[in-house]
């Protein structure tokens, strides 16, 4: 009887963490669909929502870090210069607090994208992204992305 009990407390905390984590990988999809529609008013509001007020971007080596607000005044900026911006999300993974995604980016800027003048040509690269959460909230995300790729690309070699 014991052993029972044991096996249903066991099964009953993975269906619990199970479904903490489906809602924290669903927090995080937010913020691809405001990547792949930066314009989007409805879309910065829900990233607003799930984002903690202090949230931080660190992905330069400049030892400076992008704030919630900064990131998203970004946003009009990069649906201007790449009207087509798509991130994808390829795979995502939760391990505690942390959601990791791998995604692919794809765009035509339509005017010089960080001083390369494209001419029409596109981008396709792969980016990896580990945001973490507390209580529900991304309140930090770390980024690589592949614009050394991009920029080749842009530039036709």
């Amino acid at each position: 009887m014991n052993a029972m009990r044991t096996t249903l407390a066991a099964v009953s905390l993975a269906a619990l963490s199970t479904a903490a984590f489906a809602d924290d990988k669903a927090t995080v999809q937010t913020f691809y669909d405001l990547l792949s529609d930066p314009g989007s008013s409805e879309l910065a509001a829900s990233f607003l929502e799930v984002t903690s007020e202090d949230w931080e971007s660190i992905g330069n080596y400049s030892g400076e870090n992008e704030s919630r607000d900064a990131f998203v005044g970004q946003m009009g900026f990069f649906a201007q210069l790449i009207p087509d911006l798509d991130w994808s999300v390829q795979a995502m993974h939760q391990d505690g607090n942390f959601v990791t995604v791998r995604s692919r980016a794809t765009g035509t800027p339509t005017a010089p994208f960080f001083g390369v003048d494209g001419e029409g040509r596109s981008f396709d690269i792969m980016t990896i992204d580990i945001h973490e959460l507390e209580e529900g909230v991304i309140v930090r995300t770390y980024h690589v992305e592949d614009w050394a790729s991009a920029l080749q690309q842009l530039g036709g070699r």
